[in-house]
């Protein structure tokens, strides 16, 4: 039996105090947040999932699929989906381009079950969807990773050459014709494409799933700040509107889990903004844009954009700007400098829209982890408190992995979930602060000069090269 830790801070007072993130485009489409669903919370429960988000309600929903009589609570401090679950720019990919990561864990048999596994994930969201009559605006047109700078050109040549190795070639190289075809941009200098990817409306997803786990089962608390735990063989979750007791605790809080101090380091809270046009669907078809392509560039301050189902541009950019000590903030929700900077690539990008007006336009959170791959287990000290963190901005398909691997852990099931490559790892961890913040915006700044100069046909300096070569997951010299 661990020896139990004595108290576990989930969230500050302060952090307690900030409020809610404003609606994004998704959830104001998908008819807003739903109605608070929890009384005062109390009682007892098998198991207790801190956090409504996608890997929280899989976990939940894998929980009551493999034994339908456990009690079993989703605790979440605003609304089920309001956090990046509902914020993301709903492109489902899989592992393969991560194949260097997944490899680096586990050894070729791990990978390659992992990274089947993730493609087998968008298949299960999508009969999830039709068999709960979930309309998820699920559209099938592939992935489209691209380079629009020389630099980038081959930017996934160590991807192809892992997935050559291991004999299975997800992937496809496209003609540059093809490529602006498919995009309908002219900034697009080669590409690759991963035909089993999709897009979605991800606010309609994680209300059909809040929905479903209802109809399981699932008592769900909402607008419920949980504020620490106390382990034991019995853990106490206190939150601010009464207290429950679990067999099992699972944190699911994705970027706010920068906030428990035996996670914090594993991950730090990045800003990603995204902003929509107003319907186009005639300038889509004049500039040949005829698919359902998700599409991002190969920039370290990612381009990723996409349709949606009535015709706007949804245009999103991993604008990397951070917060001090990790708080979620204004930074992750309405981020006016990040907003700009995404406008303006989407306006390069698209030289067709002239003055089309912007819409909506909003900011989240990514719990970004050093090799953009998750990070799950059980918190050290314990026995029975779980997590999952890290999911990078890619966690829309993986997060349905990551709820099967959780489920296990909560049920304490030895099977290929609880004990892949995934689980109890050691990352390579992020500085404590001042480091993390200081040296993350030194970072960052030295990434938007050097792309800035390369948009602008300049070298950037030597020194702008080498820093920006210190960004987590940068795979671009």
């Amino acid at each position: 039996m661990a020896k139990h830790a004595q108290h576990i801070q989930v969230l500050s007072r302060e952090q307690r105090r900030d409020p809610p993130l404003s609606l994004s485009y998704w959830m104001e489409e998908a008819g807003g947040l739903p109605s608070v669903t929890g009384a005062r919370v109390s009682g007892h429960y098998d198991h207790v999932i801190v956090g409504g988000g996608f890997v929280g309600l899989w976990t939940a929903l894998h929980i009551k699929q493999r034994q339908p009589g456990a009690a079993v609570a989703v605790i979440e401090r605003y609304r089920c989906g309001s956090g990046a679950s509902g914020r993301n720019g709903g492109s489902v990919m899989s592992w393969w381009s991560e194949i260097g990561g997944l490899l680096a864990i586990g050894g070729r048999e791990e990978a390659l079950r992992l990274a089947h596994a993730s493609q087998d994930a968008i298949e299960a969201i999508e009969q999830f969807c039709l068999t709960h009559n979930i309309d998820a605006h699920l559209a099938r047109g592939g992935w489209l990773w691209t380079a629009t700078l020389e630099d980038h050109r081959d930017a996934w040549a160590a991807v192809l050459a892992d997935c050559d190795r291991l004999g299975h070639m997800p992937f496809t190289l496209l003609s540059p014709q093809d490529v602006a075809l498919r995009t309908g941009s002219p900034v697009h200098l080669q590409g690759i494409l991963e035909p089993g990817a999709v897009t979605l409306q991800p606010a309609r997803l994680v209300l059909g799933m809040r929905r479903v786990a209802l109809e399981k089962g699932v008592t769900i608390f909402e607008d419920t700040p949980v504020t620490h735990l106390q382990p034991g063989r019995l853990v106490q979750v206190h939150t601010d509107h009464g207290l429950v007791t679990g067999e099992s605790v699972v944190l699911a809080t994705n970027a706010w889990a920068a906030a428990i101090p035996a996670l914090s380091r594993f991950i730090v809270p990045v800003n990603s903004s995204i902003v929509v046009t107003e319907p186009v669907p005639q300038l889509l078809r004049e500039i040949g844009w005829a698919g359902d392509e998700a599409i991002n560039d190969s920039q370290t301050m990612v381009n990723y954009y996409r349709k949606t189902r009535d015709g706007r541009i949804a245009f999103g950019k991993g604008t990397g700007a951070l917060a001090w000590g990790s708080r979620i903030d204004a930074t992750f929700d309405r981020h006016e400098a990040s907003l700009r900077m995404t406008e303006a690539d989407l306006r390069r990008t698209y030289p067709q829209l002239g003055q089309t007006p912007i819409t909506h336009g909003w900011s989240g959170p990514i719990d970004r982890s050093y090799d953009n791959l998750p990070i799950l287990g059980t918190l050290p000290g314990t026995d029975n408190i779980h997590y999952g963190v890290g999911w990078s901005g890619h966690g829309v398909a993986p997060s349905y992995l990551g709820g099967q691997i959780l489920a296990s852990l909560a049920l304490k099931q030895r099977d290929e979930w609880s004990e892949c490559a995934l689980v109890n790892r050691v990352p390579k961890r992020f500085p404590p602060e001042p480091l993390r913040s200081v040296g993350g915006n030194v970072i960052r700044n030295a990434v938007r000069r050097r792309e800035a100069a390369r948009l602008a046909g300049k070298k950037p300096s030597k020194l702008d090269t080498l820093l920006a070569g210190l960004a987590p997951g940068s795979n671009h010299p």
